[in-house]
């Protein structure tokens, strides 16, 4: 899930696809996000870096303003895609609206599953980065101070959610959930959750087995279980199941 590694177009030093300026002439490296995995790349690139996507323009949409919640400056509407967000030309961020996020996991899971790319996901580890640094930010929305969590609990990836309104994704973590949800990361999340619902069940089970009659407490345990399981099945349901 790293940033390639290309060269900038005005000194040509290396340099990453993630870096907004060149670290040798300093210039400023025009970007676009990638219409199918939303990684950056330059202005100009004919196909993405890191998944080979020819480039498509991002044009620009009509929105009442709104700020990043890291750079506080505002953020531009485009269209990405068929996507609609905000994206912030400072540090290269992206707001997803909850809707907009729905359908792109919703979509990259089915690409993955097409392309055999869906294979049980392990596991990522978060890098010890966002445990030093701990920023929260304000949503741009209602500029309450978002919750930052672990994305479906197992990517490795930190995003920040306010929950009903939207994601924050910092510059290329986007393309990591992306990457995650193509190789399998949202069925295992959603397998892994269905196990912790039936080790919740069970125990209740051991643990109340002298209850009887319609308040049977293990029989209303099993219809609340049986509404989650049903409702994590979807990707919306599944979203809202990792995100509250």
């Amino acid at each position: 899930m790293e940033a390639k590694t290309l060269n900038c177009p005005n000194c040509g030093a290396a340099t990453s696809s993630a870096a907004s300026h060149c670290a040798f002439c300093e210039s400023k490296l025009a970007t676009v996000s990638c219409p199918s995995c939303f990684g950056m790349m330059f202005i100009g690139t004919r196909h993405c870096p890191h998944c080979g996507t020819a480039a498509a323009r991002a044009e620009p949409i009509a929105a009442a303003p709104s700020k990043c919640p890291r750079c506080l400056l505002d953020m531009t509407a485009v269209a990405i895609g068929t996507t609609s967000l905000r994206e912030c030309d400072q540090c290269n961020g992206l707001w997803v609206e909850a809707d907009a996020l729905e359908k792109i996991c919703a979509d990259r899971e089915q690409q993955g599953a097409v392309l055999g790319m869906a294979t049980p996901a392990s596991e990522h580890q978060v890098s010890p980065e966002f445990t030093k640094k701990i920023r929260y930010v304000p949503c741009p929305k209602c500029s309450q101070l978002m919750n930052r969590i672990n994305f479906a609990r197992c990517s490795g990836v930190i995003v920040d959610v306010c929950k009903g309104h939207g994601t924050w994704f910092d510059a290329e973590e986007l393309r990591q959930i992306i990457e995650f949800i193509r190789e399998g990361g949202l069925e295992s999340a959603r397998q892994r959750d269905k196990r912790e619902i039936e080790e919740a069940r069970r125990q209740l089970r051991s643990e109340q087995l002298a209850a009887a009659g319609g308040s049977n407490p293990i029989t209303q345990m099993r219809d609340l279980d049986n509404e989650r399981v049903a409702g994590i099945s979807s990707v919306g349901g599944l979203l809202k199941f990792l995100l509250d």
